[in-house]
Protein backbone atom coordinates (compact mmCIF):
# COMPACT_ATOMS: atom_id res chain seq x y z
CA UNK A 1 0.00 0.00 0.00
CA UNK A 2 1.35 3.38 -0.85
CA UNK A 3 1.84 6.09 1.57
CA UNK A 4 2.77 9.67 2.10
CA UNK A 5 4.00 11.56 4.36
CA UNK A 6 3.15 14.99 5.73
CA UNK A 7 6.32 16.24 8.02
CA UNK A 8 7.56 19.01 10.36
CA UNK A 9 10.43 19.29 12.56
CA UNK A 10 11.56 22.13 14.82
CA UNK A 11 14.69 22.85 17.48
CA UNK A 12 14.54 24.21 20.92
CA UNK A 13 10.74 24.67 20.69
CA UNK A 14 7.62 24.57 22.69
CA UNK A 15 4.66 22.39 23.12
CA UNK A 16 2.01 25.20 21.61
CA UNK A 17 4.51 25.21 18.59
CA UNK A 18 4.11 21.49 18.10
CA UNK A 19 0.57 21.44 18.44
CA UNK A 20 0.24 24.38 15.95
CA UNK A 21 2.53 22.42 13.40
CA UNK A 22 0.30 19.33 13.52
CA UNK A 23 -3.06 21.51 13.35
CA UNK A 24 -0.90 22.42 9.94
CA UNK A 25 -0.68 19.38 9.12
CA UNK A 26 -3.79 18.11 9.21
CA UNK A 27 -5.31 20.63 7.97
CA UNK A 28 -2.96 20.40 4.38
CA UNK A 29 -3.92 16.85 4.64
CA UNK A 30 -7.61 17.81 4.54
CA UNK A 31 -6.74 20.36 1.85
CA UNK A 32 -5.24 17.83 -0.47
CA UNK A 33 -7.44 15.01 -0.25
CA UNK A 34 -11.21 14.61 0.10
CA UNK A 35 -11.26 11.20 1.12
CA UNK A 36 -8.52 12.13 4.12
CA UNK A 37 -9.58 11.43 7.44
CA UNK A 38 -7.12 11.42 11.10
CA UNK A 39 -7.99 8.08 12.79
CA UNK A 40 -9.38 9.08 16.01
CA UNK A 41 -9.18 5.78 18.60
CA UNK A 42 -6.03 5.73 20.90
CA UNK A 43 -3.73 8.23 21.75
CA UNK A 44 -0.09 6.77 22.98
CA UNK A 45 2.81 8.37 24.54
CA UNK A 46 5.81 6.08 24.85
CA UNK A 47 8.71 7.48 26.84
CA UNK A 48 12.09 5.99 26.60
CA UNK A 49 15.77 7.03 26.95
CA UNK A 50 17.33 8.42 23.92
CA UNK A 51 19.49 5.32 23.11
CA UNK A 52 16.61 3.27 22.57
CA UNK A 53 14.44 5.05 20.37
CA UNK A 54 15.03 3.02 17.12
CA UNK A 55 14.58 0.07 18.57
CA UNK A 56 11.10 1.12 20.25
CA UNK A 57 9.98 2.35 16.89
CA UNK A 58 10.92 -0.35 15.20
CA UNK A 59 8.66 -2.19 17.37
CA UNK A 60 6.10 -0.21 17.02
CA UNK A 61 6.31 -0.64 12.86
CA UNK A 62 5.40 -3.84 13.80
CA UNK A 63 1.96 -3.64 15.89
CA UNK A 64 -0.01 -3.59 12.07
CA UNK A 65 -3.47 -2.75 12.33
CA UNK A 66 -3.48 -1.89 16.01
CA UNK A 67 -1.49 1.23 15.38
CA UNK A 68 -2.46 4.36 17.53
CA UNK A 69 -4.17 6.98 16.06
CA UNK A 70 -1.42 9.63 17.56
CA UNK A 71 1.90 8.40 18.83
CA UNK A 72 3.97 10.66 20.78
CA UNK A 73 7.36 9.31 21.90
CA UNK A 74 9.47 10.88 24.15
CA UNK A 75 13.32 10.24 23.75
CA UNK A 76 15.27 11.29 27.09
CA UNK A 77 18.53 12.60 27.08
CA UNK A 78 20.26 13.27 30.69
CA UNK A 79 21.49 16.53 29.84
CA UNK A 80 19.16 17.86 27.38
CA UNK A 81 17.79 21.30 28.39
CA UNK A 82 15.45 22.43 25.10
CA UNK A 83 12.92 20.25 23.25
CA UNK A 84 13.29 19.59 19.56
CA UNK A 85 10.51 17.71 17.77
CA UNK A 86 9.77 16.09 14.62
CA UNK A 87 6.54 15.36 13.33
CA UNK A 88 4.52 13.17 10.79
CA UNK A 89 1.10 13.19 9.59
CA UNK A 90 0.84 9.78 7.43
CA UNK A 91 -1.74 8.44 5.10
CA UNK A 92 -2.73 5.58 2.07
CA UNK A 93 -2.33 7.56 -1.25
CA UNK A 94 -2.51 8.23 -5.09
CA UNK A 95 -4.18 5.00 -6.75
CA UNK A 96 -4.44 2.90 -3.30
CA UNK A 97 -7.28 5.01 -2.50
CA UNK A 98 -10.04 3.59 -4.60
CA UNK A 99 -13.02 6.31 -4.91
CA UNK A 100 -15.48 5.29 -2.38
CA UNK A 101 -12.49 4.75 0.05
CA UNK A 102 -11.44 6.82 2.41
CA UNK A 103 -7.91 7.80 3.00
CA UNK A 104 -7.17 6.97 7.43
CA UNK A 105 -4.13 9.01 8.60
CA UNK A 106 -2.06 8.28 11.38
CA UNK A 107 0.36 10.86 13.48
CA UNK A 108 3.32 10.51 14.92
CA UNK A 109 5.14 13.07 17.13
CA UNK A 110 8.92 12.49 18.55
CA UNK A 111 10.21 14.58 21.24
CA UNK A 112 13.84 14.73 22.41
CA UNK A 113 13.93 16.02 25.78
CA UNK A 114 16.08 16.33 28.77
CA UNK A 115 15.25 14.45 32.32
CA UNK A 116 14.55 17.44 33.73
CA UNK A 117 11.03 17.68 31.65
CA UNK A 118 10.23 14.30 32.94
CA UNK A 119 8.65 15.22 36.40
CA UNK A 120 6.47 17.76 34.18
CA UNK A 121 6.06 16.00 31.56
CA UNK A 122 2.59 16.31 31.52
CA UNK A 123 2.64 20.30 30.65
CA UNK A 124 4.42 19.04 27.50
CA UNK A 125 1.98 16.54 26.27
CA UNK A 126 -1.10 17.57 27.25
CA UNK A 127 -1.86 19.69 24.53
CA UNK A 128 -0.53 17.29 22.34
CA UNK A 129 -2.79 14.48 22.76
CA UNK A 130 -5.97 14.24 20.68
CA UNK A 131 -8.59 15.67 23.44
CA UNK A 132 -11.26 13.11 23.77
CA UNK A 133 -9.51 9.80 23.24
CA UNK A 134 -8.19 7.69 25.90
CA UNK A 135 -4.75 7.53 26.11
CA UNK A 136 -2.13 5.08 26.88
CA UNK A 137 1.08 5.48 28.48
CA UNK A 138 4.21 3.03 27.87
CA UNK A 139 7.55 2.94 29.35
CA UNK A 140 9.39 0.12 28.10
CA UNK A 141 12.78 1.50 29.87
CA UNK A 142 11.80 2.56 33.28
CA UNK A 143 11.08 6.23 33.47
CA UNK A 144 8.50 5.70 36.74
CA UNK A 145 8.75 8.96 37.54
CA UNK A 146 7.59 10.14 33.87
CA UNK A 147 4.78 7.58 34.34
CA UNK A 148 3.53 9.19 37.29
CA UNK A 149 3.59 12.36 36.09
CA UNK A 150 1.53 11.74 33.18
CA UNK A 151 -1.57 10.02 35.61
CA UNK A 152 -4.05 12.62 35.20
CA UNK A 153 -4.31 12.74 31.57
CA UNK A 154 -3.84 9.04 31.04
CA UNK A 155 -6.52 5.99 31.25
CA UNK A 156 -4.30 3.46 30.47
CA UNK A 157 -1.09 2.15 31.37
CA UNK A 158 1.16 -0.50 29.23
CA UNK A 159 4.07 -2.40 31.51
CA UNK A 160 5.65 -5.21 31.25
CA UNK A 161 6.17 -6.86 35.12
CA UNK A 162 9.29 -8.82 33.91
CA UNK A 163 11.42 -6.11 33.33
CA UNK A 164 10.98 -5.31 37.49
CA UNK A 165 13.44 -6.46 39.68
CA UNK A 166 11.54 -8.80 41.14
CA UNK A 167 7.79 -10.19 41.86
CA UNK A 168 7.66 -8.25 44.49
CA UNK A 169 8.29 -4.85 42.91
CA UNK A 170 6.87 -5.88 40.34
CA UNK A 171 3.08 -6.81 41.92
CA UNK A 172 3.48 -3.50 44.17
CA UNK A 173 4.35 -1.22 41.03
CA UNK A 174 1.47 -2.88 39.15
CA UNK A 175 -1.25 -2.57 42.18
CA UNK A 176 -0.40 1.45 42.44
CA UNK A 177 -0.92 1.68 38.51
CA UNK A 178 -4.08 0.13 38.88
CA UNK A 179 -5.54 2.47 41.80
CA UNK A 180 -5.26 5.24 39.67
CA UNK A 181 -5.97 3.93 35.81
CA UNK A 182 -6.46 0.42 33.84
CA UNK A 183 -3.25 -1.58 33.55
CA UNK A 184 -2.43 -3.60 30.74
CA UNK A 185 0.52 -5.97 31.83
CA UNK A 186 2.35 -7.87 28.89
CA UNK A 187 3.60 -10.55 31.66
CA UNK A 188 0.37 -11.39 31.75
CA UNK A 189 -0.89 -10.90 28.07
CA UNK A 190 2.15 -13.94 28.01
CA UNK A 191 -0.26 -16.13 29.57
CA UNK A 192 -3.44 -15.98 27.52
CA UNK A 193 -2.46 -19.03 25.42
CA UNK A 194 -1.97 -21.00 28.32
CA UNK A 195 -4.63 -20.38 30.13
CA UNK A 196 -6.99 -20.56 27.30
CA UNK A 197 -5.77 -23.95 26.39
CA UNK A 198 -6.17 -24.81 30.05
CA UNK A 199 -9.80 -23.68 30.14
CA UNK A 200 -10.68 -25.52 27.48
CA UNK A 201 -8.91 -28.84 28.03
CA UNK A 202 -11.47 -29.16 30.81
CA UNK A 203 -14.22 -28.08 29.14
CA UNK A 204 -15.79 -31.15 27.73
CA UNK A 205 -17.91 -32.15 30.16
CA UNK A 206 -16.39 -35.73 30.90
CA UNK A 207 -13.42 -33.50 31.96
CA UNK A 208 -14.73 -30.51 34.02
CA UNK A 209 -14.97 -32.64 37.43
CA UNK A 210 -11.71 -33.31 37.47
CA UNK A 211 -10.92 -28.95 37.89
CA UNK A 212 -12.24 -30.22 41.29
CA UNK A 213 -9.71 -32.67 42.10
CA UNK A 214 -6.73 -30.50 41.36
CA UNK A 215 -4.12 -31.51 43.76
CA UNK A 216 -0.31 -30.19 42.12
CA UNK A 217 0.01 -27.14 39.75
CA UNK A 218 3.71 -26.89 38.38
CA UNK A 219 5.08 -23.71 36.26
CA UNK A 220 7.59 -23.52 34.19
CA UNK A 221 9.42 -20.03 33.22
CA UNK A 222 11.93 -18.00 32.21
CA UNK A 223 14.23 -17.04 35.33
CA UNK A 224 13.05 -13.44 34.98
CA UNK A 225 9.55 -14.40 34.19
CA UNK A 226 8.09 -15.42 37.83
CA UNK A 227 5.60 -13.00 37.34
CA UNK A 228 3.74 -14.53 35.14
CA UNK A 229 4.09 -17.66 36.65
CA UNK A 230 2.51 -16.13 39.69
CA UNK A 231 -0.33 -14.08 37.67
CA UNK A 232 -0.90 -17.64 35.71
CA UNK A 233 -1.42 -19.82 39.35
CA UNK A 234 -3.68 -16.49 40.68
CA UNK A 235 -5.70 -16.70 37.59
CA UNK A 236 -6.06 -20.71 38.61
CA UNK A 237 -6.88 -19.93 41.76
CA UNK A 238 -9.73 -17.52 41.74
CA UNK A 239 -11.38 -18.91 38.86
CA UNK A 240 -11.52 -21.95 41.31
CA UNK A 241 -12.01 -20.75 44.45
CA UNK A 242 -8.82 -21.53 46.40
CA UNK A 243 -6.76 -19.70 49.39
CA UNK A 244 -3.34 -18.86 48.51
CA UNK A 245 -0.73 -18.61 50.85
CA UNK A 246 3.00 -17.13 51.16
CA UNK A 247 5.23 -18.91 48.79
CA UNK A 248 8.93 -19.85 49.48
CA UNK A 249 12.25 -20.07 47.55
CA UNK A 250 13.61 -23.85 47.60
CA UNK A 251 16.54 -24.74 45.49
CA UNK A 252 16.04 -21.70 43.40
CA UNK A 253 12.03 -22.24 42.76
CA UNK A 254 9.44 -21.12 44.59
CA UNK A 255 7.08 -23.50 46.39
CA UNK A 256 3.62 -22.82 48.37
CA UNK A 257 0.22 -24.12 48.57
CA UNK A 258 -3.23 -23.01 48.28
CA UNK A 259 -6.53 -24.42 49.95
CA UNK A 260 -9.59 -26.00 47.74
CA UNK A 261 -12.71 -27.07 49.01
CA UNK A 262 -11.62 -30.96 48.92
CA UNK A 263 -7.83 -31.06 49.22
CA UNK A 264 -4.81 -28.79 49.61
CA UNK A 265 -3.12 -27.97 46.09
CA UNK A 266 1.09 -27.70 45.86
CA UNK A 267 2.13 -25.01 43.79
CA UNK A 268 5.65 -24.95 42.55
CA UNK A 269 7.52 -22.36 40.17
CA UNK A 270 10.66 -23.61 38.29
CA UNK A 271 12.66 -21.49 36.31
CA UNK A 272 13.70 -22.86 32.71
CA UNK A 273 17.43 -21.77 32.05
CA UNK A 274 16.86 -23.01 28.34
CA UNK A 275 14.25 -20.37 27.67
CA UNK A 276 14.87 -17.63 25.18
CA UNK A 277 11.97 -15.10 25.29
CA UNK A 278 10.36 -13.94 28.19
CA UNK A 279 7.26 -15.65 29.95
CA UNK A 280 6.24 -19.39 30.49
CA UNK A 281 7.97 -22.80 29.19
CA UNK A 282 5.36 -25.03 30.25
CA UNK A 283 2.47 -25.83 33.16
CA UNK A 284 1.51 -29.22 34.55
CA UNK A 285 -1.71 -29.93 36.29
CA UNK A 286 -2.40 -32.86 38.57
CA UNK A 287 -5.10 -34.28 39.78
CA UNK A 288 -6.21 -36.34 43.00
CA UNK A 289 -7.45 -39.17 40.84
CA UNK A 290 -4.00 -39.57 39.68
CA UNK A 291 -3.95 -37.75 36.01
CA UNK A 292 -1.73 -35.70 35.00
CA UNK A 293 -2.18 -32.84 32.20
CA UNK A 294 1.21 -30.74 30.68
CA UNK A 295 1.50 -28.33 28.47
CA UNK A 296 4.97 -26.98 26.82
CA UNK A 297 6.31 -24.94 24.25
CA UNK A 298 7.12 -26.79 21.17
CA UNK A 299 7.35 -25.97 17.77
CA UNK A 300 4.10 -24.77 15.83
CA UNK A 301 2.63 -24.40 19.36
CA UNK A 302 2.14 -25.97 22.18
CA UNK A 303 2.94 -29.66 22.92
CA UNK A 304 -0.22 -31.32 25.20
CA UNK A 305 0.51 -34.36 27.20
CA UNK A 306 -2.07 -36.27 29.22
CA UNK A 307 -1.32 -39.58 31.60
CA UNK A 308 -4.39 -40.98 32.82
CA UNK A 309 -3.99 -42.92 36.57
CA UNK A 310 -2.80 -46.19 34.73
CA UNK A 311 0.09 -44.90 32.93
CA UNK A 312 -1.18 -44.73 29.48
CA UNK A 313 -0.05 -41.54 27.78
CA UNK A 314 -1.36 -39.77 24.89
CA UNK A 315 0.66 -36.40 23.27
CA UNK A 316 -0.26 -33.98 20.44
CA UNK A 317 0.45 -30.07 19.15
CA UNK A 318 -2.05 -27.84 20.05
CA UNK A 319 -1.50 -25.78 16.68
CA UNK A 320 -0.89 -21.77 16.66
CA UNK A 321 -1.29 -21.69 20.38
CA UNK A 322 1.54 -19.45 21.10
CA UNK A 323 1.51 -16.11 19.95
CA UNK A 324 5.35 -15.54 20.08
CA UNK A 325 6.80 -12.35 21.46
CA UNK A 326 7.02 -10.41 18.41
CA UNK A 327 2.85 -10.12 18.83
CA UNK A 328 3.08 -8.96 22.28
CA UNK A 329 3.03 -5.14 21.84
CA UNK A 330 0.34 -5.19 19.73
CA UNK A 331 -2.13 -7.20 21.61
CA UNK A 332 -1.27 -5.05 24.31
CA UNK A 333 -2.30 -1.81 22.39
CA UNK A 334 -5.46 -3.52 21.45
CA UNK A 335 -6.12 -4.47 25.00
CA UNK A 336 -6.07 -1.22 26.08
CA UNK A 337 -9.54 -0.20 24.59
CA UNK A 338 -10.86 -3.64 25.87
CA UNK A 339 -11.52 -4.77 29.42
CA UNK A 340 -10.18 -7.92 30.90
CA UNK A 341 -11.97 -8.23 34.70
CA UNK A 342 -9.33 -11.04 35.18
CA UNK A 343 -6.12 -9.73 35.85
CA UNK A 344 -7.15 -7.69 39.26
CA UNK A 345 -8.33 -10.93 41.00
CA UNK A 346 -4.91 -12.47 39.72
CA UNK A 347 -2.91 -9.89 41.11
CA UNK A 348 -4.90 -9.32 44.04
CA UNK A 349 -3.77 -13.63 44.23
CA UNK A 350 -0.39 -12.95 43.80
CA UNK A 351 0.63 -10.13 46.18
CA UNK A 352 -1.01 -12.83 48.84
CA UNK A 353 1.68 -15.55 47.53
CA UNK A 354 4.62 -13.05 47.78
CA UNK A 355 3.55 -11.78 51.04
Amino acid sequence: MGTSDGVWSAQDTKPSEIEEALRDLLRQRHEESDAFVPARVLNLVVVTDREWRGEVQNRLDRVGRFHASRTILCAVEPRRETIDAFATVTATEGDDVKPEELSVGQEEVILDIGERHLEALQTIVDPLVVTDLATLVWAPHGHSKAVDALMDIAQIVLLDSVNEPDPTSAVKRAKELAERAYVVDLAWLRTTPWRERVASTFDPPQWRGELSKVSAVTVRHRPDSAIAGLLFVGWLATRLGWQTSSMVNQNGSKQGSASSRRQDVKLRLEPDPSMNAPGLAGITLETASGTSISLDRGPGGLTARRTDRKGHEWEWTVMGASRGESGILGEGIRQALLRDHTYGPALAAAEQMMS
